[in-house]
């Protein structure tokens, strides 16, 4: 690759590729940045954690020039890493590509081999059969969870793993009771006054509805950044009330706060209403 073709933007995937490992190796090399030279795979964990969590956000926000930055920041910190380790002489951006590229075939042998997957579950049943093949024998069912996931993501994913075995209950019913049970037990140990055990109960509430969540189709990390959204947008719209008002918050009464959230909510379903109207309307 020339110096010209740096400034060039191939669109065929390969060149493109090719492109930003060369780039990057000229950013860590001699005469190269001295940020990107100074940068070690424990620097660069936080980068990649944040990039991730970007990605998500231009998902969130439908914009598809923001999904594009982002998935190329991410993909950044992936060359970034390859390029380090290949200056131990570990293994190198190909390397990574290639791993990927073996693993996805290898495990898809109803795509690339002879074999039959007619759903998805027997996709993911093949998937974990081929998988164990390749790590050998586990010590647990549970093993290869990351224990870096969010906390609400990891118990998504080690109940997932539990259930392929049976472990787990038939209905949603069971974990609906789960919840009533554990929510009395924090209920008790918060009339205790041990803190250690109110911490214990209430992990047991979250990891219950965890549970539920799953049952009901719906991915818990997903439901509650929703509900934060949606309280922030409310405490938004309630400061703006205040502000409007000539008023300062924490010199509101809480219950005048609380009857301003209420007409925040009321004011949220007014549209849809409006709208359903409308359509009686037609």
């Amino acid at each position: 690759m020339s110096e010209a073709d740096l400034f060039a933007r191939p669109e065929e995937p390969g060149p493109a590729f090719a492109r930003l490992v060369r780039i990057m190796g000229m950013l860590r090399g001699e005469g190269g940045c001295p940020w990107d030279r100074e940068q070690t795979l424990e620097s660069l964990r936080t980068y990649l954690l944040e990039e991730t969590y970007e990605v998500l956000d231009a998902l969130d926000s439908g914009s598809v020039d923001d999904h594009l930055e982002e998935l190329g920041d991410l993909l950044l910190q992936v060359v970034f890493q390859s390029e380090i380790r290949r200056e131990e002489q570990r293994f190198d951006s190909a390397g990574v590509a290639n791993a990927i590229s073996d693993k996805l075939v290898r495990r898809h042998p109803h795509v690339f081999a002879d074999e039959v997957a007619g759903t998805a579950d027997e996709v993911i049943t093949r998937w974990e059969e081929i998988k164990a093949g390749e790590k050998g024998p586990r010590r647990s069912r549970l093993d290869g969870v990351p224990r870096a996931l969010p906390a609400l993501a990891r118990a998504e994913r080690v109940t997932e793993k539990a259930a392929r075995v049976g472990f787990d209950w038939p209905d949603i019913g069971g974990p609906r009771a789960k919840l009533d049970e554990e929510l009395a037990e924090l209920d008790e140990a918060a009339g205790s006054g041990d803190a250690a055990r109110v911490e214990a109960e209430l992990g047991d509430v979250l990891f219950a509805v965890v549970n539920y969540a799953r049952h009901a189709s719906v991915a818990p990390e997903d439901a509650l950044r929703r509900s934060v959204d949606r309280f922030e947008a409310r405490f938004r719209a309630v400061e703006t009330k205040v502000t409007a008002a000539g008023r300062k918050m924490g010199e509101v009464a809480l219950s005048e706060l609380d009857e301003m959230w209420e007409a925040v909510k009321s004011e949220e379903r007014q549209p849809s209403r409006e709208s359903d109207r409308r359509k009686g309307d037609d």
